[in-house]
């Protein structure tokens, strides 16, 4: 487990281009937070990082699912807030998106049993008093190692 503090967006940024450099296809991350607490601005730098800054960004409420190709992989931007049902998220393609390039899924307790937690980086944000907190662990060990090898780098 790696924890963070930060209290502005420059940081969040820094953190947010930091991860994206230790990503790989398959990579699965999960953010979790209440509304409004920086899910999609933490994934709006990540993929920016990818991207270029002028990359527009936007958080996938209605559509679900935004994607972003990039030289190294394509990158999916999943936002479950609206599913009413679990198995929903089968007819966005989330399954292929797991193994084709990085899942970024912002309300992925919405997913249920279909979220494979032991191959997931959990990236769990909390914001008290300005300052956010976010905590990264992951039930895979690979994870678990490549958190212990970024922290050291950050």
């Amino acid at each position: 487990m790696s924890q963070f503090k930060v209290t502005t967006l420059a940081q969040t940024k820094h953190l947010a281009e930091s991860l994206a450099k230790q990503l790989q296809v398959g990579d699965i991350i999960a953010l979790y937070g209440t509304l409004g607490v920086g899910k999609t601005a933490f994934t709006r730098f990540l993929v920016q990082s990818f991207c270029g800054e002028k990359e527009e960004v936007p958080s996938p409420t209605f559509t679900l699912l935004q994607t972003y190709e990039t030289e190294d992989f394509p990158i999916f931007h999943f936002d479950l807030y609206r599913l009413k049902k679990a198995d929903e998220v089968l007819e966005l393609g989330i399954e292929d998106a797991f193994y084709d390039g990085v899942s970024l899924i912002e309300w992925p307790e919405k997913m249920g049993g279909y979220l494979p937690e032991k191959k997931v980086l959990r990236v769990e944000i909390d914001c008290q008093d300005e300052v956010r907190t976010f905590t990264f662990s992951s039930k895979n060990p690979k994870w678990t190692e490549r958190l212990e090898k970024w922290k050291e780098q950050i």
